[in-house]
């Protein structure tokens, strides 16, 4: 009998052990969400408001990408493997948006202004929001948040081909609404 007692206290205290180890792996897990919520948390938001081109839908998919984020387990291999993880979460989870709703816009994106880094990029980025979903996150991924069409083509998933052929389309597209090159009549 004594012995399953001490048994029993042993376990115990090897419970309460394990638990105060896992709260503070979760209290730096914490630290490490804070910190990934202050340097990509207004990336991401732009990223979502030009997959969705709406407010509160954008807000929601980041905040799902940060939930996710804290589900994941897995160690990342350095800064930029978890940046690419944090985009290519949240253009699923606008994708996903996407799909549940219809494939217009339900609101005008007016007051683009407020979202633009930089100021000169609100005309660019009003435009971009009429392009299909497809072209726009190619672009916008390339020409605003500056990556290369190899990291592009890994983080979405796609062919180096596609990514290019999708810039070249967005371009295209960019140079019409933009007025700044006649429609030539081989383009169909």
């Amino acid at each position: 009998m004594q012995l399953r007692v001490e048994e029993a206290v042993k376990e115990r205290g090897d419970m309460q052990l394990k638990v105060k180890e896992t709260v503070k792996e979760r209290g730096n897990m914490q630290l490490n969400v804070e910190e990934a919520v202050m340097e990509y948390g207004d990336m991401l938001f732009r990223v979502c408001m030009v997959l969705l081109c709406n407010e509160q839908d954008a807000q929601d998919a980041v905040q799902d990408t940060f939930c996710s984020y804290m589900e994941h387990s897995a160690g990342f291999r350095n800064r930029e493997h978890e940046k690419a993880w944090l985009i290519r979460v949240a253009t699923n989870r606008c994708m996903d948006v996407h799909r549940g709703r219809s494939r217009h816009p339900s609101v005008q994106w007016e007051d683009v202004d407020q979202y633009c880094e930089f100021p000169e990029q609100s005309e660019v980025l009003a435009e971009l929001m009429n392009l299909p979903d497809s072209l726009r996150t190619v672009v916008y991924l390339h020409y605003i948040e500056g990556y290369k069409a190899a990291e592009i083509a890994q983080m979405l998933g796609i062919t180096l081909h596609a990514v290019k052929k999708r810039m070249q389309r967005g371009r295209e597209c960019l140079k019409l609404i933009l007025g700044k090159e006649e429609p030539s009549s081989a383009h169909v």
